[in-house]
């Protein structure tokens, strides 16, 4: 088969942008299938910074087509943003190599104003959102009033539909919210209109693009956003996304069947780190902690918030395996870790009642779990210039076995750095062979 899904297989920020990047060296496409510009991703190429939030990573791959699939919920001024900054470095955003599926929903100003209201109203029991209106556009959706990005083709024929949304939006934000915002209708219509102009030649049909590629035997990289631990379904509820961010996700955001998805490769970061709220067992909350987010920079690359940092969590690893049928991992960030007298491997909880060997399913739940950890020699080496799995000191050799015992997945790749060439391949495996 000729696709393959990377996921992130922990709470997001695991890494995946550079892969995806790595990988696309022999791919055709990537395709984004679901999420919004709440998932950022940031790319190093000759010590250069690419942060992007909408657009696939292989997209600073040159003959690399992107596709923006039906899953995705899309901020139309974001979009035009990150299409002109890859314009100024030379990049080729012209339409057909970038395409918007035409089942995307758009991502307007009344949802981010909803999106912030709420968390503001919820107080100390928010969940964490961005605020960047990902989840009020899933809602539309969920209730069939979205507008798509096949409305951009002819935008004018929404416009009493917009109206009826922002009247809408607005009573809700002052009388449900009880929020100051208002969404005025003409400014929100005329940028809509001038976005539409830009847009509207990059939207084409992507499950048909997508099926035909991949009956023509060309490479295929879907593009998770967030990681499997944030699904909506299958994640930390209710602190979690808004989308299927699972394999999973692939068939109904690109609009797929099963039979054309390869293998599913996850990205996982040496540590454990989670963004905002929600449940994080292993979390820590002294010096090594601080070490971790200071080393390996932890902070949103969307919202810029210090990351919450933590030990290797093996239980949420299987988790993810689990759910998102993972055949392979990638280990990102090996090189933070070097410095550290003692890592430690979380190998299961306890509680009062005993042994806990799956995440719970309630957030209640958390309360008074304790970690049961593996603890593993750890190393002061440079690992950065490391280009030879077989020239990493034994120490960190089997921290990288030890982790594919516990999680019953083999390690295929590591990553000593954030730049492309510092990706040390670990197994030879035939899952890669098409695209490295």
């Amino acid at each position: 088969m000729s696709s393959m899904v990377i996921v992130g297989a922990q709470w997001g920020d695991e890494g995946k942008g550079k892969f995806v990047d790595v990988l696309t060296r022999q791919a055709r496409w990537v395709v984004r299938y679901q999420g919004g510009n709440n998932a950022g991703h940031t790319i190093v190429i000759d010590g250069e910074k690419t942060a992007l939030s909408l657009l696939p990573s292989g997209i600073l791959r040159p003959g690399v087509q992107c596709l923006l699939g039906a899953g995705v919920v899309l901020n139309p001024s974001i979009l035009i943003q990150e299409i002109e900054q890859i314009r100024s470095v030379g990049g080729d955003v012209s339409p057909g190599r970038i395409v918007i599926d035409r089942d995307a929903h758009l991502v307007l100003d009344y949802h981010i104003a909803i999106d912030k209201a709420r968390e503001e109203r919820r107080g100390a029991g928010k969940i964490g959102t961005t605020g960047k209106g990902i989840g009020p556009a899933y809602e539309d959706r969920s209730q069939r009033s979205g507008i798509r990005a096949a409305d951009l083709c002819g935008i004018d024929a929404c416009k009493d539909l917009v109206r009826r949304h922002v009247d809408e939006k607005n009573k809700i934000l002052r009388h449900v919210l009880e929020s100051e915002v208002q969404i005025e209708f003409e400014s929100l219509w005329e940028t809509l209109r001038m976005q539409a102009e830009v847009l509207a030649p990059y939207v084409g049909n992507g499950s048909s693009l997508i099926t035909t590629a991949i009956e023509n035997g060309e490479n295929v990289i879907f593009e998770g956003a967030q990681g499997v631990l944030l699904d909506q379904t299958h994640g930390t509820y209710p602190y979690v996304t808004s989308s299927s961010t699972g394999a999973g996700g692939v068939l109904s955001g690109v609009g797929i069947g099963p039979r054309c998805i390869g293998e599913v490769v996850g990205v996982v970061k040496a540590y454990t780190t989670r963004v905002g709220e929600g449940p994080f067992p292993t979390e820590l909350s002294d010096s090594v902690g601080e070490y971790l987010r200071e080393k390996g920079h932890e902070f949103g690359t969307v919202t810029g918030r210090p990351r919450r940092c933590g030990w290797l969590d093996i239980v949420a690893l299987r988790r993810a395996v689990r759910v998102s049928g993972i055949d392979a991992l990638v280990l990102t960030k090996l090189d933070v870790l070097s410095g550290l007298e003692t890592i430690r491997l979380c190998v299961g909880y306890t509680n009062v009642s005993g042994v806990v060997d799956d995440l719970p399913a309630r957030f209640q739940d958390f309360e008074g779990l304790e970690p049961v950890y593996v603890d593993m020699p750890g190393w002061h080496d440079d690992l950065t210039s490391v280009q030879d799995y077989s020239d990493l000191p034994t120490t960190v050799q089997g921290f990288v076995e030890k982790i594919e015992e516990l999680s019953g997945c083999k390690v295929v790749l590591a990553s000593v750095g954030p730049g492309r060439e510092q990706t040390i391949r670990v197994r030879n495996s035939e899952i890669l062979e098409r695209f490295l």
